[in-house]
């Protein structure tokens, strides 16, 4: 009885605070949005509320949205993906051959048949290129940053060897129109299949069993393989649903632009943990949530597009931005993480 009654008032207090902690995140970005977007509206209003400059903003997003959502999901398992990339890169190229192949020589519904053909073996290859990610780190125990960084020059060199250095273009207009198509007049096509990539990534870790088991590994590893997982094939599956998102952003990226290359993107890796971090994901593991990732990419596109304004601004000056950027938010998370500890020490006392 004594030790019920002292453990009721300590959930009582604890339970607002962490639920103030999660909420607390999303305003905190929802506010940075809110401010970057006045501070652009106000400062360059002819230009940034063009709706020209919404429709590209929203186009330009997807592709690295999706790469940081699997970047995340490898961070949020205690480890991290910096091949997401690469693997986009290689499902570009290797669906845009198969088209060039196939699908040009073809038409009517033949024509369709070779597209879905070549957008499977796109996903495919993601799910291959993450499940050997997932493989080398969960059965060999080779660390996450040196396995990720292996295969990220691995899915590249091959990407260049078989194209020759060269770009795949030249596709055959159906699949285009999923880059070009423009919903309701305001929503591009591929920006609807990433918001819907969210809401289902977002529900599947947040709700269901396999979500649950990715926090716990990514929290406590020992503890999770005590309480029954199978840490490794979480790991493996972690990284194939990685891999399947990167597919999916480079086969968007390969309909809006109508071409794919081997290094295509290579800045992306940065931007990609830049969004994950600044969406609240713990770099150690076992916390962050998919909306607050879709928020940083929000956020980040907003000073892309608003920097882009100034064509003194140069991308070496973009990517010291980002990088300053990258170093503040994890000082300020490690500050207001000692502050929570301090607070839970606090009220247990």
């Amino acid at each position: 009885m004594n030790t019920e009654l002292k453990r009721t008032p300590y959930l009582k207090k604890r339970e607002p605070f962490i639920l103030t902690g999660l909420d607390g995140n999303i305003v905190r970005l929802v506010t940075i949005m809110l401010a970057i977007f006045v501070i652009a509206s106000m400062t360059k209003p002819d230009s940034f509320l063009s709706l020209a400059n919404f429709l590209s903003m929203e186009k330009q997003l997807v592709e690295y949205g999706l790469m940081a959502i699997g970047v995340s999901i490898a961070m949020i398992a205690g480890g991290i993906d910096l091949s997401v990339v690469y693997i986009a890169n290689l499902s570009a190229i290797l669906s845009g051959m198969f088209m060039q192949k196939f699908a040009l020589m073809a038409t009517g519904p033949e024509q369709v048949f070779f597209i879905v053909i070549a957008i499977l073996l796109g996903i495919l290859t993601g799910i291959l290129c993450g499940a050997f990610n997932g493989f080398l780190i969960a059965r060999l125990r080779i660390p996450a940053m040196l396995a990720t960084l292996g295969t990220m020059q691995l899915y590249m060199g091959i990407a260049i060897v078989i194209t020759g250095g060269g770009i795949v273009s030249g596709l055959p207009r159906p699949f285009t129109l999923l880059g070009s198509t423009i919903v309701f007049g305001i929503f591009p096509l591929s920006f609807v299949i990433y918001i819907l990539a969210v809401i289902v990534v977002a529900y599947m870790i947040a709700k269901t069993k396999f979500g649950m088991r990715v926090y716990l590994l990514g929290t406590n590893s020992k503890a999770a393989k005590f309480a029954g997982i199978k840490n490794n094939n979480i790991i493996v599956k972690a990284y194939m649903l990685s891999g399947m998102l990167g597919a999916t952003a480079g086969l968007l990226s390969l309909a809006r632009i109508n071409s794919a290359k081997a290094d295509f993107g290579s800045s992306f890796v940065m931007l990609t943990i830049l969004i994950a971090v600044l969406g609240g994901v713990n770099p150690d593991g076992g916390k962050g949530k998919i909306y607050g990732i879709f928020l940083a990419t929000v956020i980040v596109q907003l000073i892309s597009s608003y920097l882009n304004m100034f064509p003194q601004i140069s991308n070496f000056y973009r990517d010291m931005i980002f990088g300053i950027a990258l170093i503040a938010i994890l000082i300020v998370n490690y500050v207001l993480d000692k502050k929570k500890e301090a607070k839970l020490i606090r009220m247990s006392q």
